[in-house]
């Protein structure tokens, strides 16, 4: 669903009649949901639970589609995109979360990363679907996946440490022999996650001013600026606004998006396998350099227009297919899985609102803008993207700890220095 004002751009405009700025209303209504969905996340995951308020999510997900699908007027238009932005929030700090307390330390890497991997996966197939089918049916096949998950989650258990900081302890340690394996020992790890989680719920509430205090100064620095790095770097106007900027290259979209789709999936699925071999930090910073490369080849090539030449177009679709084989090398799923191992499980719940927030507001200020800055000046917009890409790799240099393989018991302890 982030990829579907792509394909869909040329449909709405012409079926409702919306202009420019409209429809850019329509793209930034995802961000505005996000903001939504950002401020209730933690307490929503922390008071329901990560199972049910993933029941929650694809509510939100099925009713948003259905409103885009039957819409015959913008405001239920942007209505349905809000009602899916406030899924994606909720999605966005809780699949994660829920990743990372599931799986062991020495997977967690590599299985967190598909979570990214279905994200640009998903956007793949919207784009390859958006290419020949109209978007009201491209809308109905959106909420296919939300109804096969409601009948998954019959099936899937409870976070173990979301059980044992709400005192089930008989439930939490039958979930997690569950998920170990029968003829696991899990005693040494279930006495590590008690005894961390009795501590941290004697030092304070999960309150967000909590989170303003000098231990947890350096995760708030981390995980603020990854989240803004994540978008300020050009996602949302490359994802939400591709056919526009594949007019501006000279691209035909067919090509275009069936080219863009291979190149999201092969990379997202590299990047499950290198993530605990190289590490979050080395991938961050490959990532950031990359994209970089990818934004300035893209905004090059869009100077460069005026001359129509074919290898100008080439250059474009490079520039763009470099841009997103690095981002989701890295950039794409990385900080969200740092922000889910720094913090504590006391303050988990108001850092994933906060890093929600920043996310979803900086999404919207890239998403709103992107079209009026093409009209300010193509390759100046490009160049700002690469700029931030900058900053983002000296931000991971100087600040980002490595979180590879180290239990999120010991993560925490050594980023917030809380045993000390």
């Amino acid at each position: 669903m982030i990829g579907y004002s792509s394909p869909a751009e040329y449909g709405v405009l012409a079926d409702l009649s919306l202009s420019l700025a409209e429809y850019s209303v329509f793209g930034s209504m995802l961000a505005v949901g996000g903001i939504v969905g950002a401020l209730m996340s933690g307490k929503t995951a922390d008071y329901f639970g990560h199972r049910t308020t993933m029941w929650i999510i694809n509510v939100f997900f099925i009713l948003g589609w259905l409103a885009i699908a039957f819409t015959k007027v913008s405001w239920l238009l942007d209505l349905g995109r809000l009602l899916q932005g406030i899924g994606i929030a909720l999605t966005s700090y809780v699949g994660n979360i829920f990743i990372a307390e599931i799986t062991p330390k020495n997977l967690r890497g590599g299985l967190m990363t598909f979570n990214p991997w279905m994200t640009g996966s998903g956007v793949a197939i919207v784009y390859l679907i958006g290419s020949v089918v109209k978007w009201r049916g491209l809308a109905l096949i959106g909420s296919i996946p939300c109804l096969l998950q409601i009948l998954c989650l019959f099936f899937i258990p409870e976070s173990p440490r979301w059980l044992v900081k709400n005192g089930r302890e008989k439930e939490f340690e039958g979930v997690l022999q569950r998920l170990r394996g029968k003829k696991a020992d899990i005693s040494p790890e279930a006495a590590e996650i008690k005894e961390y989680a009795e501590f941290i719920q004697l030092l304070s509430e999960n309150k967000i001013l909590d989170l303003f205090q000098k231990k947890y100064a350096r995760p708030i620095i981390v995980a603020v600026g990854l989240m803004a790095l994540t978008q300020f770097s050009g996602l949302p106007g490359y994802t939400f606004y591709m056919t526009n900027l594949f007019v501006l290259a000279g691209i035909s979209s067919k090509p275009g998006y069936v080219t863009l789709a291979i190149v999201k999936i092969l990379s997202t699925t590299m990047a499950i396998f290198l993530i605990d071999k190289f590490g979050r930090r080395t991938l961050l910073m490959v990532s950031a350099a990359g994209t970089c490369l990818g934004s300035l080849l893209t905004g090059f090539s869009l100077s460069l227009q005026q001359d129509h030449h074919y290898w100008i177009s080439s250059l474009a679709l490079m520039g763009v297919s470099v841009y997103f084989i690095s981002f989701n090398l890295g950039i794409s799923g990385i900080p969200w899985i740092i922000v889910s191992e720094i913090f504590p499980v006391n303050v988990k719940g108001s850092a994933g609102s906060l890093c929600n927030l920043i996310y979803w507001f900086s999404s919207w200020v890239v998403s709103y803008t992107f079209n009026f800055l093409l009209e300010w000046s193509s390759t100046g917009t490009f160049i700002i993207f690469a700029g931030v890409s900058v900053f983002g790799f000296l931000f991971t240099v100087m600040l980002v700890p490595e979180t590879k393989g180290r239990s999120l018991e010991e993560i925490q302890a050594s980023v917030t220095n809380v045993l000390h």
